[in-house]
């Protein structure tokens, strides 16, 4: 499946054969250390390049020694050790956390036509999961682009399934075409769209780079917070359901300093995450912060949406 993708992506047969042989190695690593766990494969973009990436997450055993473990060679399990090693370099970004007796998260993103700089800006992590048994997830995110500005917005459509999903992709795509307008003003233009749907919960979320500055604006059940030297500062939604009723919409700020994360959820993620609870997770990329708390506490009865937000260096 994560070969197609990477072909419908336009890879090369080259490419689309090294992203498979990513997802073996992580799902060899899983069935090998952890016994179970999941691999989470999405398709990626940054300006004109498609990407494929990989998320690996289980409850297993941890890893003592992250970078002994990346040495060929090394192997706990009788095989020759070539695993992570091999991974980290088939893949144009490679991440990994992992704490001994608590379970291992590693990242992997491999770029269609060798589009392997990574620019600066704002890096984004996502899982969005349907709840079991469910096709599509009834929830949805999107993220809007502008000099030195951006706009995110995470919807929960009401119930779970396709009418569900319609509701959020909705919400979204009224996002997309207007994320200049504020999070206030794109959240009246949300409740517009969204009538004769589900409706759905929906969080806006401004970065202004340029004035260090995140506003916010929420109806509904979805968490937002801005975590600024591990203390998490959580924004206020009002409530109502976007497409059907709302009492009021409100706007907040917050400052967004240059190491600030952002992190959007779901209801189907329980309000206890604490990110600095993990030593060192704050460090490592979005996704991987992102598949830690959904691995951690997704309520596993729910459509889940986490996602996570940090700015970045350009790579050298």
């Amino acid at each position: 499946m994560a070969s197609e993708l990477a072909t419908r992506l336009g890879f090369s047969e080259v490419e689309s054969g090294e992203v498979a042989l990513a997802v073996t190695e992580a799902g060899t690593n899983l069935v090998k250390h952890a016994q179970q766990g999941e691999l989470l494969v999405r398709a990626i973009q940054q300006g004109d390049s498609a990407g494929v990436e990989m998320l690996a997450l289980d409850h297993g055993p941890g890893i003592a020694d992250v970078a002994q473990s990346l040495r060929d060679g090394f192997s706990t399990a009788g095989s020759p050790g070539t695993g992570l090693g091999a991974l980290s370099r088939i893949a144009d970004q490679f991440d990994i956390y992992s704490l001994p007796g608590k379970g291992t998260v590693l990242r992997a993103a491999l770029w269609g036509g060798g589009a392997k700089r990574v620019a600066a800006g704002l890096e984004i992590g996502v899982v969005c999961q349907p709840k079991e048994g469910e096709e599509v997830s009834g929830d949805d995110w999107g993220l809007s682009e502008q000099p030195r500005k951006y706009t995110i917005g995470v919807a929960d459509g009401l119930g779970h399934g396709p009418d569900a999903h319609r509701a959020a992709r909705t919400a979204i795509q009224t996002l997309l075409r207007h994320p200049a307008a504020g999070p206030a003003a794109v959240l009246e233009s949300m409740h517009n769209a969204t009538r004769g749907t589900r409706g759905a919960a929906v969080a806006v979320c401004e970065l202004d780079l340029s004035q260090q500055l995140c506003r916010f604006a929420g109806v509904g059940n979805i968490g937002c917070a801005v975590i600024v030297d591990a203390k998490a500062r959580h924004m206020v939604s009002h409530n109502g359901i976007v497409g059907h009723s709302i009492r009021k919409i409100q706007e907040f700020s917050a400052p967004w300093p240059d190491h600030a994360i952002l992190v959007m959820h779901s209801d189907g993620l329980a309000t206890q995450w604490d990110v600095a609870a993990y030593p060192g997770l704050s460090a490592r990329h979005p996704a991987l912060i992102a598949a830690v708390l959904y691995r951690d506490f997704s309520r596993q009865r729910d459509d889940v949406t986490v996602l996570v937000a940090k700015q970045r260096s350009a790579a050298p």
